[in-house]
């Protein structure tokens, strides 16, 4: 494998930021960073390093990017549902042979007392809610309401970074902007004060979100629990520290 002396990391997480600031102090200058950020959140936490923000234009424009900016390596530290920029990463790195690393968090699993339902998508998630309760707690994206627009019976809550679009929006639904991490006292203390009955999230792991879970499990609430898509094959690392081990043999 040739060396390394530039890196793209494909961002947008915690694990992105953290693996930004490991690759600075495990080698400096003698590896250049550049992070992508997708651009869809107004104030992201920025990265050490060179940022890059907005889209490629898909599998040809990231090919083109990894070859006009003299890109060595790719590791991709996306959110765990972002199929599509993973796919195409996948793609681009086959295409132009520079190698690709996974850093993919680990996902949750339930503990003794949770009480899960296990569903493959966002729809089977939404048409679940009427047989579990009439109160539910929705932690996913501001793009990911639509599937809950004819959810009948049933009040929602919905917690996000960014507002999402009006007509994404179901008729009885209260938005919550917030970004966390947020402690487990604030998470009871939603849950019981809008009595709350069901939760729903997707399979994001890491410990930043996973309170909202120990929350459910204290109040004996059932969790609908999106899977995750397959990972690609390929290489993959669970943390910013096996990033650095992954590409320590190959910076000069």
């Amino acid at each position: 494998m040739a060396t390394v002396s530039k890196v793209l990391i494909l961002g947008g997480t915690g694990e992105a930021v953290a693996l930004a600031q490991a690759l600075d102090a495990a080698f400096g200058p003698a590896l250049a960073v550049v992070t992508s950020l997708a651009g869809r959140t107004k104030a992201p936490t920025r990265p050490l390093g060179d940022i890059r923000v907005g889209g490629f234009g898909g599998v040809p424009g990231l090919t083109q990017y990894l070859r006009d900016g003299g890109i060595d390596a790719v590791i991709d530290a996306t959110h765990p549902f972002a199929a599509r920029i993973t796919a195409n990463a996948v793609a681009a790195c086959a295409a132009t042979g520079v190698p690709r690393l996974r850093l993919d968090r680990p996902a949750w699993t339930p503990a003794p007392g949770d009480d899960w339902r296990l569903v493959p998508d966002l729809h089977a998630a939404a048409a679940l809610l009427p047989a579990l309760g009439g109160r539910a707690f929705l932690t996913v994206g501001s793009s990911d309401l639509g599937p809950f627009k004819e959810v009948p019976d049933v009040r929602l809550w919905a917690r996000m970074i960014e507002p999402p679009a009006p007509e994404d929006l179901p008729k009885a639904c209260t938005v919550i902007q917030g970004r966390g991490p947020f402690s487990l006292a604030d998470e009871e203390a939603f849950l019981r004060e809008n009595r709350i009955d069901i939760l729903v999230t997707k399979n994001s792991g890491g410990a930043a979100a996973a309170a909202k879970l120990t929350a459910a499990r204290g109040l004996g609430l059932p969790v609908v629990m999106v899977d995750r898509p397959p990972s690609p094959p390929g290489d993959s690392v669970p943390t910013a520290e096996d990033a650095v081990e992954w590409l320590r043999p190959l910076v000069p």
